[in-house]
């Protein structure tokens, strides 16, 4: 059974940069799965953010964060990062993480407990 634990939310300006990580509990997980973030606004359904792959590390963006988020992994920390930069108040939800065979699947598992993101002066 993968267990994340995802990491790093806190209360940031409009503008600012973020950082969040997503800890995967055994050591092979990057190897087997890809990895996908997410996001749930209050009152919204969740919804995709960003992926990548575990063979290649190719990586995928929902268009509404392209150019400003940037997923990348660290193997040896059994750890997936999230960059955020020019943050938005949209961007404000809690942000979880999840397991998935390949990004294109719909049936990502294994989700943490979401850590929250808060975008406000």
């Amino acid at each position: 059974q993968v267990k994340l634990v995802e990491a790093g939310g806190v209360l940031v300006q409009p503008g600012g940069s973020l950082s969040l990580s997503c800890a995967a509990s055994s050591a092979s997980t990057l190897d087997i799965y890809a990895i996908g973030w997410f996001r749930q606004a209050p009152g919204k359904e969740r919804e995709w953010v960003s992926c990548i792959s575990s063979s290649y590390g190719s990586t995928y963006y929902a268009d509404s964060v392209k150019g400003r988020f940037t997923i990348s992994r660290d193997k040896s920390k059994n750890t997936v990062y999230l960059q955020m930069n020019s943050l938005k108040p949209e961007d404000t939800a809690v942000y979880y993480c999840g397991t998935s065979f390949t990004c294109s699947d719909n049936d990502f598992a294994s989700w943490g407990q979401g850590t929250q993101v808060t975008v406000s002066s």
